[in-house]
C-alpha cells in the first residue's frame, strides 16, 4: 500500500512534469491549434494509453532490458524516430490542405490520431527508463507488493496526464479561433508541426541511455 505522503508528493511532481514543455504536450498543443479540441483530447488519450505499457514494463522490470541492452534500446529508439519522421512528412505533405473540421472530427481521423499518439509514446524507450527511475522513488518497499504500488502510481500519472494535456490542447484550440478566417495560418502551423516532429525524431535518434 502506498504512503499518503508519497502520493501527495507524486501528484505534485507529476503535475509539474506534465506542464514542462516536451514532445508529447507540444504535439497535443499543435493538434488543438491545427485541428480541434476533440482531436487534441483523442491524441492525449492515445499518448496516455502508451503509459500503460511503460508502467507495466517498469513494474515488472522489463524496462531493465532497455537500461542494460544497447541493442534493444537502439532498436526501439530508431523505430520511434522513424515513426516521428513519418508523421512529420505527412504534416508537411498536406500543409496546403484546407482546414476541414468535419473531416478532422470524423471517427476514422480520430482513430488515426489515437493510434499515432499511442505509438509515439510506446516507441520511446526513454519513457520506459524514466518510469523505471521515477516511480520507485515513491514506493515503500516495506509495505509489500511493489509492482501494484507502481501500477497505482502509473494510473495516477495517467489521470494527471489526461487532465493536463487535454487542457493544453483545448487552450491551444481556443487561441486559434482565427484559423478558419486565415487559411494560410494552417499551412504555416502544419509546416511548424512537421519541423517540431522532425526535430524530436532527430533528438530521439541521437539520444543515449
Amino acid at each position: 500500500m502506498l504512503e499518503l505522503t508519497n502520493i501527495y508528493l507524486f501528484i505534485a511532481a507529476s503535475f509539474l512534469l506534465c506542464l514542462a514543455p516536451g514532445p508529447d504536450n507540444i504535439y497535443v498543443l499543435t493538434q488543438g491549434m491545427t485541428k480541434s479540441k476533440k482531436a487534441a483530447i483523442i491524441t492525449t488519450l492515445g499518448l496516455t494509453t502508451g503509459i500503460i505499457v511503460h508502467t507495466t514494463a517498469a513494474a515488472f522490470g522489463i524496462s531493465v532490458i532497455f537500461k542494460t541492452s544497447e541493442i534493444a534500446f537502439n532498436i526501439v529508439k530508431y523505430a520511434g524516430a522513424a515513426y516521428l519522421l513519418y508523421i512529420a512528412y505527412q504534416a508537411f505533405k498536406y500543409r496546403n490542405a484546407p482546414l476541414d473540421l468535419t473531416v478532422q472530427n470524423s471517427s476514422s481521423e480520430l482513430k488515426k490520431l489515437y493510434v499515432k499518439g499511442f505509438f509515439m509514446n510506446v516507441l520511446n524507450p526513454k519513457v520506459s527508463i524514466f518510469f523505471l527511475a521515477f516511480l520507485p522513488q515513491f514506493v515503500t518497499v516495506s509495505n509489500g507488493n511493489v509492482p501494484m504500488q507502481m501500477i497505482t502510481l502509473g494510473v495516477i500519472f495517467m489521470i494527471l496526464t489526461v487532465i493536463t494535456f487535454s487542457s493544453i490542447g483545448v487552450a491551444g484550440n481556443m487561441l486559434s479561433s482565427k484559423l478558419l478566417e486565415k487559411p494560410s495560418i494552417v499551412k504555416y502551423m502544419n509546416i511548424l508541426t512537421s519541423f517540431v516532429l522532425g526535430g524530436l525524431a532527430i533528438k530521439l535518434a541521437l539520444s543515449s541511455r
